[in-house]
Parts: structure tokens; C-alpha cells; sequence
């Protein structure tokens, strides 16, 4: 399943990462995945979020650089090895993932993942015709 992902373009100074979320928070938008890449002076914060739209009005409002991509949410049993078949579909198909984290879900047994790939469409296509991503967007979200 496609869902949206927002990247913010985060300076790394100590405090910076504070000051986003509590932006999130005074706008009653939730977290359910995170990563951060960094460098020594800047890092790109990637999240899902309930509620993507508002997230980026009320960061961009307070300065900070946003932008909302597509995504791929991954679920797949969670057993020793779930990440492992998803993982063989996506490269038996010729299909490179550029990033890829981990996501809080609300479903017992089930695990889920988030990634970027080359192709988000034909990626999409491949796992659901292997019986990943068929989710229902409240899952992934939590709402």
C-alpha cells in the first residue's frame, strides 16, 4: 500500500529534533514511524504520520523544510524471516530499495515496514500480488 511519508530537512543542533516534534504535538499529529540520517551538520527526519497534511502546513509554517513523498508500507507476518521473503520479492523483481525503517502497527502477529523504492508503483504491485501491503490505511496510521 502507497502512504505518505514526510521528510524534514532538520539542522543538527542540540534541541532541533525537540522543537519538531513539539510542533507535531501542538498539532495533535501522531507518530507511528520515524528514521533519521545524519551528517555532521544536517539530517533528513522521515515520518509517518496520521495526519501528513497538517504535519507539513505546521512545520513549514514554523520555518523548517518539508516535503511529503510516497512510500511503500510493508506488512508481513511477524516471524523470523517476514522481512526476509518481502525482501526476495522486491529483488527477485529487479527493484532497488533506496531506504527502508520499521513502523509501530495495530495488528497482533503482524509486522510492518516502510520503504522507498526506484519504482513505488510497480514495487507496490509486485508485494501485494505476493501477499504483502494489503492494509487498511487506519493500521498503518493508528487512527
Amino acid at each position: 500500500m502507497i502512504i505518505k511519508q514526510i521528510s524534514v530537512f532538520v539542522e543538527n543542533k542540540k534541541g532541533r529534533l525537540a522543537a519538531i516534534t513539539d510542533i507535531l504535538a501542538e498539532n495533535d499529529v501522531d507518530i507511528s514511524a520515524l528514521s533519521l540520517a545524519d551528517t555532521s551538520d544536517f539530517g533528513i527526519l522521515r515520518l509517518i504520520v496520521d495526519k501528513p497534511d497538517v504535519a507539513q502546513e505546521a512545520l513549514t509554517k514554523a520555518g523548517v523544510t518539508v516535503k511529503i513523498t510516497d512510500v511503500i508500507a510493508v506488512v508481513m507476518d511477524d516471524v523470523p524471516g517476514g522481512v526476509a521473503q518481502a525482501l526476495k520479492v522486491v529483488s527477485d523483481n529487479d527493484i532497488s530499495i533506496e531506504y527502508m525503517y520499521a513502523c509501530v502497527g495495530k495488528t497482533t502477529g503482524k509486522a510492518l515496514m516502510v520503504i522507498r523504492t526506484e519504482d513505488t508503483n510497480r514495487a507496490e504491485k509486485i508485494l501485494c500480488e505476493n501477499g504483502f501491503g494489503k492494509v487498511n490505511p487506519a493500521y498503518i496510521y493508528r487512527i
